[in-house]
């Protein structure tokens, strides 16, 4: 414990990927409510962005201290503080379902703001809540499925969208990308120590307004919207101004529950990834953090929850200790209060940052497939397909409502099934990989469990919510029979499985 230092070199290039990771949510939030639902400037800017800031500030600030005392406790001096930010499809769904619609629909901004903190201090409470089962849930799913279904988000939301952006701009995002697999998973030290994660980003940057002033522009990419945005100042202080938002705010909550669900999901998800990179959190305390920081956030004026991220692995790979999340917390914080962070990120082109998203990605795939027995490898594999299913769908999704119209036959169906797979798809894949698990281990009666708990949750729209929205629902007003013909498959699904139990076992084959 004596050689455990609050700060060390591996923390700077953690601090460059999580600090920019958060950045982009914070700026996609801004981008979506003000270019898309032409939301007023001023609420985005000064209010909702610095009270969402908070909570990653509360949060990473309390990670930070935990680190400190796991290192305490165990006399270790590589522990590695659990990272936390903003919940990127909370992010999605918050402004796209929530914040958006519901200016549309009321044209009163400031209620839709304090509605959105309403939402936020809402989930802060239920995911409090929820943080007393955590322990007991880490321990009864099997790593396959917990591991599996964050592997299966990693690769397709840090992983597969980030990468897209490298190839927007191949010259650019190559050459970021190529420092990054050199120095972070070739581990080669670059001339006087300088750090890979920030090396890869000022070349990036550097490369790309180079090639811009040369008129060399990529030719796949976008036209490059216009900058210029303004540094707001805020400084976002506890208050009770959610409670203008709470009668609006019951009718978009079936929408944000889900993703709080998720967040849990992945809480839990993320503490087994800790552990077995050999970090052990308790997992109640991993939880409780991110419900007092999405409460804080909401209190504040935010209006995304804050959540435990994917990628401790890649972190400790790193090098890094508690130093990377006090640092975090501090420059987004500071950043929401001070508004330097929607000039920065407008600044930075996304092919120079992206390279350290689809890294992190790859760590976090790579790990569930290894951190797990080996006999359990179909379950990862399966547990990964949702997120894919998602990830296509929320590229799609957008098109959609243009596009309705010509949508009919293998291409309708397809588009339905995206949904439904969609919908709850972290819970889904922890569902559906931890039926494998117990299967593989001919635990026919657990596996039979779990497919009858998908079969509850179809029914209340918690997974494969077939609602425009994705929202939740009781039985008997469900929006459509897709419910009850889903939660019926479960069930055939779960008596075959449970009939295998009756079925002599087969020989093991050869390997």
């Amino acid at each position: 414990m004596r050689g455990y230092r609050w700060f060390r070199i591996g923390d700077l290039n953690a601090f460059f990927a999580l600090m920019f990771d958060n950045v982009a949510n914070l700026v996609i939030l801004a981008a979506i409510l003000i270019g898309v639902f032409h939301f007023p400037k001023e609420i985005v800017l000064d209010r909702m962005v610095p009270g969402t800031a908070v909570g990653v500030l509360v949060g990473d600030l309390i990670y930070s201290v935990m680190a400190r005392r796991l290192a305490r406790r165990t006399g270790r001096d590589d522990v590695t503080a659990m990272p936390l930010g903003l919940n990127a499809p909370s992010v999605f769904g918050m402004a796209f379902a929530v914040l958006g619609p519901a200016y549309l629909a009321t044209g009163d901004a400031v209620l839709c703001w304090k509605m959105g903190m309403a939402i936020t201090v809402l989930v802060g409470i239920f995911k409090l809540g929820l943080s007393l089962a955590g322990n007991a849930v880490r321990s009864a799913i099997p790593r396959a499925a917990l591991l599996g279904s964050i592997g299966g988000a990693g690769l397709a939301l840090i992983g597969l969208l980030p990468l897209l952006k490298v190839f927007a701009h191949p010259i650019v995002g190559f050459l970021a990308l190529g420092v990054i697999l050199v120095t972070l998973l070739g581990r080669a030290r670059l001339p006087w120590g300088v750090p890979g994660v920030f090396a890869s980003v000022i070349i990036g940057i550097v490369l790309f307004y180079a090639l811009g002033a040369l008129g060399f522009v990529s030719p796949i990419a976008s036209p490059a919207a216009a900058g210029g945005r303004q540094l707001h100042l805020s400084f976002p202080f506890p208050s009770f101004a959610f409670w203008g938002g709470l009668s609006l705010a019951w009718g978009y909550l079936p929408i944000a529950i889900p993703f709080a669900f998720s967040t849990i999901v992945g809480g839990i998800d993320n503490t087994e990834s800790a552990a077995a990179a050999g970090d052990e959190y308790d997992t109640r305390a991993i939880l409780a953090t991110e419900g007092l920081a999405t409460l804080a956030a909401g209190l504040c004026g935010g209006v995304v929850e804050s959540t435990p991220y994917i990628g401790h692995p890649a972190y400790k790979r790193m090098g890094a200790g508690a130093g990377y999340t006090v640092a975090t917390g501090v420059f987004i914080g500071l950043g929401g209060m001070l508004g330097y962070l929607p000039f920065l990120v407008d600044t930075i082109p996304a092919a120079a940052v992206a390279p350290i998203l689809v890294y992190i990605g790859i760590e976090v795939m790579a790990q569930a497939f290894t951190a797990t027995p080996a006999r359990h490898a179909a379950a990862v594999a399966l547990a990964t397909l949702p997120s894919l299913a998602f990830v296509i769908f929320l590229e799609i999704g957008p098109l959609l409502p243009s596009a309705a119209a010509s949508l009919s036959g293998e291409t309708a169906e397809t588009v339905r099934v995206l949904r439904l797979l969609a919908s709850g798809f972290i819970i889904t894949a922890v569902l559906w990989g931890a039926c494998a698990a117990e299967l593989i281990d001919r635990r026919f009666l657990r596996s039979a469990a779990y497919l009858g708990a998908a079969a509850f949750l179809c029914l209340f729209g918690i997974i494969h919510s077939p609602a425009e929205q994705g929202t939740l629902f009781v039985p008997w007003q469900a929006p459509s029979p897709i419910p009850f013909h889903l939660a019926a498959a479960y069930a055939v699904l779960a008596l075959i499985i449970f009939a295998g139990k009756y079925l002599k076992a087969e020989a093991s084959p050869d390997l």
